[in-house]
């Protein structure tokens, strides 16, 4: 004769499983505020830092909002006016990653806050949960679209180019705005891919009971991998203090570790590993820190940025070469120490390859730059005088993944190596019969 558990006890049962796993709406709407505020935080001191509280026309917060937008994945487009005869244009496509950072660990804080303590959690428990953080993710983004929008007017200056403008009345106003549609497009796939990278590195993050026989190999990998970016941050901000101290500027380097050092680290990562990127820097405008990239790019044409070319101008670059062998190690010797002792070799060798190169790859769609502005009267080219500007940083991709994918077979080898000598799960310990 078979039991059956009472209808009763079942809905007690679920009860209290519901009280051990909350995550209804307000453990999502907590989450979501916790995460945007983060990030407001992070670009309103960072803009501060910058100068951006004096633009006119009370523009502060709506460049706060687009900001943050744009941490997401967003689009904010650039747009001006200089009269009738006269045109501006400016286009702008960079990620402030020091704010997708800030609400990227506050977000999976929050979602994984309701589901700790667990082993295994169902995909459908799972997908609503995701879901209800993403309804509520989507309808802040359209408030902040909308306050992302903002005009305001240029002075010419006292030269020839203000002299011309004050004559033909074309003083040159500047305003953005966000595309809303896209902006969420891409912020939905922004906060998919934080939720999914969470769900992949943490040890207490449950799994439908299908995926766990991938967590051996996977979970050890990605969590290597993101403890490398944030230790790269982490020295970074160590770095950038320093320098705010030891040589000054102190606002300017405030302005750029709150808005753009894991664009900088990551950046100094995938040199010290051997990859080249190319660009240009034309104009008033530049990479900010530190001063030898602008050095290397402000050139009549592309410039190629690699170890060599910067160690041209400053050969304590060769650094990035140590630092990067020292952490891609220890990383791999954290995957392995992490990984069942039953792993060969040559598995962590190429679980450290194929997970370097995904994070190289990451970095080199995150860490791009592309803006140009400038301003021509009858159609005739770019007037300068302090307003025309180009900044591009691009990666040449395919040489970077397979650097990344010959650093990964021989880290994750000699990580593997060592790794043997500590006591890892599935060790068995020999003792009498």
């Amino acid at each position: 004769m078979s039991e059956q558990t009472p209808p009763r006890r079942t809905a007690a049962q679920r009860a209290e499983q519901g009280r051990r796993a909350p995550h209804g709406w307000p453990h999502a709407l907590v989450a979501v505020l916790a995460s945007l505020v983060a990030m407001a935080v992070v670009a309103g001191l960072g803009l501060w830092a910058a100068g951006a509280a004096d633009l006119p026309g009370g523009a502060f917060p709506s460049v706060v909002a687009a900001v943050v937008v744009m941490a997401v994945g967003g689009s904010v487009g650039l747009s001006g006016d200089a009269g009738a005869i006269a045109e501006t244009n400016a286009g702008l496509s960079v990620l402030p990653l020091s704010v997708s950072l800030a609400g990227a660990l506050a977000i999976a804080a929050g979602f994984l806050r309701p589901l700790r303590h667990r082993a295994v959690a169902g995909a459908k428990e799972l997908a609503g949960w995701a879901g209800r953080i993403a309804v509520l993710w989507l309808l802040f983004l359209i408030g902040l679209g909308l306050l992302a929008r903002h005009r305001f007017t240029i002075s010419l200056g006292d030269g020839p180019v203000g002299d011309i403008g004050g004559v033909l009345d074309s003083s040159p106003t500047v305003g953005f705005e966000t595309d809303v549609p896209l902006a969420l497009v891409f912020g939905l796939l922004w906060l998919a891919g934080v939720l999914t990278v969470v769900l992949l590195v943490s040890r207490g993050a449950p799994l439908p009971a299908r995926l766990l026989r991938f967590q051996e190999s996977v979970r050890p990998a990605a969590f290597a991998m993101v403890v490398l970016l944030l230790s790269y941050v982490a020295l970074g901000f160590v770095i950038g203090i320093v320098v705010a101290v030891a040589k000054g500027h102190a606002a300017q380097t405030l302005a750029v570790l709150l808005l753009g050092l894991p664009n900088i680290v990551w950046l100094a990562f995938t040199l010290g590993l051997g990859a080249s990127w190319e660009g240009r820097v034309d104009g008033p405008f530049g990479l900010p820190m530190p001063q030898v990239l602008d050095a290397v790019l402000r050139t009549p044409d592309n410039s190629t940025l690699s170890l060599n070319t910067l160690a041209d101008h400053d050969g304590r670059v060769w650094w990035l070469l140590v630092v990067a062998a020292v952490l891609v190690l220890a990383a791999a010797f954290l995957m392995a120490a992490r990984s069942p002792a039953r792993m060969r070799l040559w598995q962590h060798a190429v679980h450290m390859a194929v997970a370097l190169t995904l994070t190289v790859l990451a970095v080199c769609l995150l860490a791009g730059v592309s803006a140009h502005a400038g301003l021509s009267l009858l159609g005739i080219g770019d007037l300068g005088g302090g307003l025309s500007g180009l900044v591009e940083l691009r990666p040449r991709l395919w040489r970077a993944l397979v650097l990344a994918v010959a650093w990964g077979l021989v880290s994750g080898f000699l990580g593997a190596l060592f790794a043997r000598r500590v006591h890892r799960r599935g060790n068995v310990e020999s003792g009498p019969a």
